[in-house]
């Protein structure tokens, strides 16, 4: 897979900008068939760090209900990668 489709997208929470701050731990949302290796190798190929850890969860979509209709949102993966020490990307710093 090309490194820029496996990263969709960063997930900036509160939650997530604690885990920065503390753990040197950043949160993606990836393409659902990427493995750990996979994302690793594009996080250190796209944003030029190492990577010391790749932990994954696939999310499931919550159900909508709008009236008398109810939908789905879709399924996603997380990916919370953690820099080794002395890391940072620097696309987050000012976020």
């Amino acid at each position: 897979m090309i490194s820029r489709k496996i990263i969709r997208k960063p997930l900036i929470t509160e939650k997530t900008s604690i885990q920065k701050e503390m753990h040197n731990q950043l949160t993606f949302e990836v393409d659902r068939l990427a493995n750990r290796i996979e994302i690793k190798r594009a996080i250190e190929s796209v944003f030029n760090v190492r990577v010391a850890e790749v932990r994954t969860m696939q999310v499931k979509g919550k159900t909508k209900k709008r009236g008398p209709i109810i939908g789905k949102r879709r399924d996603w993966k997380k990916a919370i990668v953690r820099l080794m020490p002395g890391e940072r990307i620097d696309f987050f710093e000012g976020v």
